[in-house]
């Protein structure tokens, strides 16, 4: 689970997030706990519940029929947006390290080829027999750079509210949207029914959907950390970006080797394939069967799979020829997105389950944080409309609100009895 979530999200956005200084902490620290975690667990959980279903056909059976078809189509195109999102950055990486004859598209094109292969064979022959080395690798490099930071005597900044961006970029809510997987992220919803398919006992969830979770964000919190450590502050931080054309994949290569040598280059290198490739494969698996649940298409015959594979890898090929940085924001946004609709779906759910009041909020209250964050950032960012913090923030609290009264009409009171009522207690279940 972990390897299936921790993309470039953990380590390049956690490195974009560092810009804004140790504030990035609070929410990399706070938003895995309170938002992330609990997106991921009822995720999950609620896959399971039902058979095993794709996020969409989740997200449908509790928001009703439009949402369903909404969520079909938007979860496709951010799994296909994800894929070439996780090929391009680790396939720029292995092009700097390699000859120059060994370009960015030749790494493209291999990487595709194992990403379809991956796709195309059961979970079990590919995926499950190199996942377990993956992790391996992926916890040392962790431990390696952080390990490098206190060993080489680096200053570590104090814990601080105020905003450091160089830029003066504000940090609402660019910050919670740029640090996507580190915090919370709606990615992680397409990967739960993989996941959950091979889970015997729900009883495991906690420890495998929150879990996979909190380790992403400590993963998130180290890359941060190294960052405005390895750079001596956000200003350098930010100079060394500009100086690279924001080339994170070669930030990461310096960083490994500046802190340990031949090995941390190795590490580092190791880990930052390892985030990005072992999502991609298992975003292109999802959009595949979220297709295959969508139009009933039986996906046991090599032939059947094809039909919906070779049209996704096409356009996913397409978009690795896209500027990195670009595809990045677009996915950062799409992805809180997503992690906002999926916060409603489990308050949704556990409206009618619990028959009260306060158990929901466990998922109702991040989902209106996240409904203020994704539409104040659709107003503001230069991607999208681009206008005044004068506008989007109020408008971002207004959108929250209204998702709030809607799930307090629509959630809550229908599903109180006549004694909740009056007095506010939740229902036995």
């Amino acid at each position: 689970e972990l390897l299936n979530i921790a993309g470039l999200g953990p380590i390049f956005g956690a490195l974009a997030g560092a810009l804004w200084g140790p504030i990035v902490y609070i929410w990399i620290v706070f938003g895995t706990i309170f938002a992330g975690g609990v997106h991921d667990f009822l995720s999950g959980t609620l896959s399971m519940r039902q058979d095993g279903a794709s996020i969409s056909e989740v997200v449908g059976n509790n928001l009703g029929k439009v949402m369903l078809q909404v969520m079909r189509v938007f979860s496709v195109i951010l799994l296909v947006l994800i894929g070439a999102t996780f090929t391009t950055g680790p396939a720029g990486l292995f092009a700097e390290l390699t000859p120059n004859i060994l370009t960015k598209n030749f790494w493209v094109v291999i990487l595709l080829i194992y990403y379809f292969l991956a796709t195309m064979f059961p979970i079990d022959k590919i995926i499950g027999k190199i996942y377990p080395i993956f992790g391996v690798l992926l916890i040392v490099m962790c431990v390696g750079v952080i390990g490098g930071i206190f060993a080489g005597g680096y200053p570590i900044e104090e814990l601080t509210l105020t905003n450091e961006h160089p830029a003066k970029t504000p940090f609402w809510s660019m910050m919670f949207v740029t640090v996507a997987c580190g915090a919370c992220s709606g990615f992680h919803s397409t990967q739960a029914p993989l996941v959950g398919r091979c889970i015997d006992d729900e009883r495991k969830n906690r420890r495998i959907f929150y879990g996979a979770m909190v380790a992403e964000g400590v993963i998130a919190l180290i890359w941060a950390t190294v960052g405005i450590a390895f750079y001596h502050g956000t200003k350098g931080l930010y100079a060394a970006g500009n100086a690279l054309h924001n080339n994170q994949s070669v930030m990461v290569y310096n960083i490994g080797k500046g802190l340990l040598g031949p090995v941390g280059v190795i590490l580092t290198v190791v880990g930052v394939g390892i985030c990005p490739i072992t999502s991609a494969d298992t975003a292109f698996r999802s959009a595949r069967l979220t297709i295959s649940d969508w139009f009933h298409i039986d996906q046991k015959s090599i032939p059947s799979r094809l039909k919906i594979s070779i049209p996704l890898f096409a356009a996913g090929a397409l978009l690795t020829q896209l500027n990195f940085s670009v595809i990045w924001r677009y996915f950062s946004y799409s992805n809180q997105t997503l992690a906002m609709i999926v916060l409603w779906t489990g308050a949704a759910y556990l409206c009618k389950w619990r028959k009260g009041t306060l158990y929901s909020l466990v998922a109702a209250i991040p989902a209106t944080f996240m409904s203020a964050v994704t539409a104040t950032y659709l107003f503001m960012a230069p991607e999208c409309l681009h206008l005044s913090t004068a506008i989007a923030y109020p408008v971002g609290v207004i959108f929250a609100a209204i998702c709030f009264v809607v799930y307090v009409v629509k959630g809550i009171i229908p599903n109180m009895k006549p004694t909740d009522r009056l007095s506010g207690i939740p229902a036995e279940s």
